[in-house]
C-alpha cells in the first residue's frame, strides 16, 4: 500500500485459549500520528508488544515498509527504526540529563554501552545530545541529575532518547499517563513537534490529546479492530460509543 510505513494483516495472539488480539488489520500512513485507543483490556498494549517483538504472533504478518518482519528479533525491528519508547529509554536516574541522552547516542560513533570508556571521550555526543534536550524543551536542564526533574520532563527526557536513535516509526505507549494539566499540554505539544518530521503510532487515554494530535485512530475491543477514522468519525461511531459508554446513546 503507497504511502503505507507499517502493516499488520490479520495479526493474532493467543493465551491459553483466550485471543488478546484477533485478527487485526492495522496500517500506518507515513508521517501521520496513528492513535491505538480502546478501554482497558482491548489489546493496545498486546499489540505494541507483537510490533515490537516482545511477543511473537500466533498467526498473521507485520510488514514495515512492504518488507516481513513477523520473525525478526527485536533488535532487528528496532535496527531497521521501529522504536518504542522505553526500548531504549529507560532513563538513569543517577546521571544528568546530557548524559542520559550521550548514553542513547553512543551507538552512533560504535560506543554502545560503554560506561567504562572515560568522559572525554563522549564529548563528540555533546552537541547533537544539547541539540536533542532543544528540541524536547530540556536544554536548561542539561547538567540536571534525573532523579530530580518533575515527573513530566522525565517523560520529555524519554522522548528525547527516543529520538537519539533516529526512529523512523515511534511508538510512544501512554505518554501522558499520571500527568498533571500542564505536563499534558507539554508532552502533547513535544509530540506534535517531535512527529513534523516523524511517523508516530500513540497508545493513549486522554481523548483530548488524541483529538488534538492524531490524524488517523483505530479502535480495539477485546483484541478486535472495531472502528477506523478520524477523530470525529470514530467518536461519533455508535458501536464506539458504546464500547466506552456502555450505551449507543451516551
Amino acid at each position: 500500500m503507497e504511502g503505507v510505513i507499517l502493516q499488520t494483516v490479520d495479526l493474532c495472539k493467543a493465551f491459553k485459549g483466550f485471543t488478546a488480539v484477533d485478527k487485526v488489520n492495522l496500517s500506518v500512513r507515513r508521517g501521520d500520528i496513528h492513535a491505538l485507543i480502546g478501554p482497558n483490556g482491548a489489546g493496545k498494549t498486546t499489540v505494541f508488544n507483537l510490533l515490537t517483538k516482545f511477543l511473537p504472533p500466533t498467526s498473521g504478518q507485520i510488514l514495515f515498509k512492504g518488507e516481513d518482519i513477523t520473525r525478526e528479533a527485536p533488535a532487528e525491528v528496532a535496527l531497521r527504526g521501529v522504536i518504542r519508547s522505553f526500548q531504549i529509554s529507560a532513563v538513569f536516574p543517577h546521571l544528568t540529563v546530557l548524559e542520559n541522552v550521550r548514553v542513547a547516542l553512543q551507538r552512533k560513533l560504535g560506543l554502545t554501552y560503554h560506561f567504562w570508556r572515560p568522559d572525554t571521550a563522549l564529548k563528540a555526543l555533546d552537541e547533537r545530545a544539547m541539540a536533542l534536550l532543544e528540541e524536547v524543551g530540556l536544554a536548561d536542564f542539561a547538567r540536571t541529575v534525573t532523579i530530580e526533574l518533575a515527573y513530566g520532563r522525565k517523560r520529555a527526557l524519554e522522548i528525547a532518547t527516543t529520538l537519539a536513535v533516529d526512529p523512523e516509526l515511534m511508538l510512544l505507549d501512554e505518554p501522558t499517563q499520571g500527568m498533571g494539566g500542564e505536563d499534558v499540554a507539554r508532552i502533547t505539544e513535544l509530540i506534535r513537534k517531535v512527529a513534523a518530521n516523524r511517523t508516530v503510532l500513540m497508545v493513549e487515554h486522554n481523548m483530548k490529546v488524541i483529538a488534538s494530535i492524531a490524524d488517523r485512530i483505530t479502535v480495539l475491543q477485546r483484541g478486535a479492530v472495531l472502528a477506523e477514522g478520524s477523530y470525529a468519525e470514530v467518536s461519533n461511531n455508535p458501536a464506539v460509543m458504546e464500547a466506552y459508554m456502555g450505551t449507543a446513546h451516551a
